[in-house]
């Protein structure tokens, strides 16, 4: 059998985590972990389970990752959640390689040729609108998202809702129905602020609001859409497990389910979309991240039906900027060709294990431990706000 000999985590530009696994037999696969912010508790447990689990089966990837998730009393949270998801998605690189087969080969199938994918515009605090729809739809995208707000209190004056309401009125006015707009309220927005928010853009008619509660606060969905609004609304890239997501969905009021591949796990990840098939629910994968997060969402987009479209992180303003180490997902593969979109697609992988090839020698140019952490925004009393 081929047993894991060796885990080890890279931080990389601009704020990726890394994760390739060796087996005894030389063989390796790629992971990716996320949580940037507290990237030392996310290694740390990354060593902890590599104690745990060398010398086990690598072929065994189920028992694998229900070690990692239950073997100890206590269970759960992003950290772990991330770190098994790392190791999880390097042990299915491994294993489709050693068999020579993408990873979507082993669950079905694919099901289409390429997967439909959105791009970001406006930044953290969002700003030129217009400009960055002009630049995605030039470059081939025809759907996009961005951020509803910057920092926004519990109770917001109307200035406040009407700078929101004009940002979106801005695209429409531009583009009209030639562009899809998703708005990500990003947990920003308290439950005070959300209906008359959804209320006002009712009538552009955008694509989905995202998060618009906090995670925590999922059971207020219910109420918060009574009244027959008719925006979807889309949720869940902060929960880790089925059984998260299976509340939402028998709660019935998430028409968009975002599971993160690098807190769900590749293979969890498939087991959510087909879930939430039973539910007549639409998946869109969260995915801002790095390359082998991508690749390994990709595999099972490529055999899942209920995934209409596809984040991806090609010119997002985390990649730039803002802690002068500007990099771009495709800066780490030998090949950019399989993770490059074109007319807002990526085609279905076909090479063996997650589709990719990730450059070691890149990755060790660009190893650092000077990632940026995600900010700490604060209202004008001082108060913290939600970021």
């Amino acid at each position: 059998m081929p047993a894991i000999a060796d885990i080890e985590t890279y931080c990389v530009a601009p704020r990726w985590i890394l994760v390739r696994l060796r087996t005894d037999d030389g063989a390796e696969g790629w992971g990716e972990a996320i949580v940037p912010k507290r990237r030392a508790a996310v290694r740390g447990a990354i060593d902890d389970l590599t104690r745990a689990l060398t010398g086990a089966d690598a072929d065994r990837i189920e028992e694998a990752v229900q070690r990692c998730r239950k073997d100890g009393f206590f269970r759960g949270g992003p950290v772990l959640a991330t770190a098994t998801a790392a190791i999880e998605q390097a042990l299915w690189d491994r294993k489709a390689r050693a068999l020579g087969v993408p990873v979507h080969e082993m669950l079905g199938g694919r099901v289409r040729d390429r997967v439909k994918t959105y791009a970001w515009i406006a930044g953290d605090r969002p700003d030129d609108v217009v400009a960055g729809a002009k630049a995605r739809l030039a470059q081939g995208f025809t759907v996009v998202k961005m951020n509803a707000t910057a920092e926004f209190d519990l109770i917001e004056t109307a200035g406040a809702v009407d700078s929101v309401v004009a940002r979106v009125a801005a695209l429409r006015d531009a583009f009209g129905t030639d562009l899809e707009v998703a708005l990500d309220f990003h947990g920003r927005v308290a439950r005070p602020m959300v209906r008359p928010l959804l209320r006002e853009l009712e009538q552009y008619r955008l694509l989905w609001v995202e998060e618009p509660v906090a995670p925590g606060h999922d059971e207020l969905l219910r109420d918060i859409c009574r009244g027959g609004l008719s925006t979807r609304i889309a949720t869940g890239e902060r929960l880790t497990s089925r059984w998260e997501f299976r509340t939402l969905l028998t709660e019935g009021v998430v028409d968009v389910l975002q599971p993160d591949v690098s807190l769900t796990g590749l293979f969890e990840l498939e087991k959510i979309c087909r879930m939430a098939e039973c539910f007549d629910v639409a998946v869109v994968p969260h995915n801002p991240n790095g390359p082998v997060s991508l690749a390994a969402s990709l595999q099972v987009a490529s055999c899942a039906v209920n995934i209409p479209l596809h984040e991806q992180s090609l010119g997002i303003h985390y990649n730039s900027a803002r802690a002068g180490a500007t990099a771009e997902m495709t800066d780490y593969l030998a090949d950019p060709a399989p993770l490059t979109p074109a007319d807002g697609h990526l085609a279905v992988p076909t090479g063996p294990g997650l589709g990719i090839d990730v450059s070691l020698p890149e990755v060790l140019r660009r190893r650092t431990e000077d990632l940026p952490a995600d900010p700490d925004w604060r209202l004008p009393d001082g108060r913290p706000t939600e970021w």
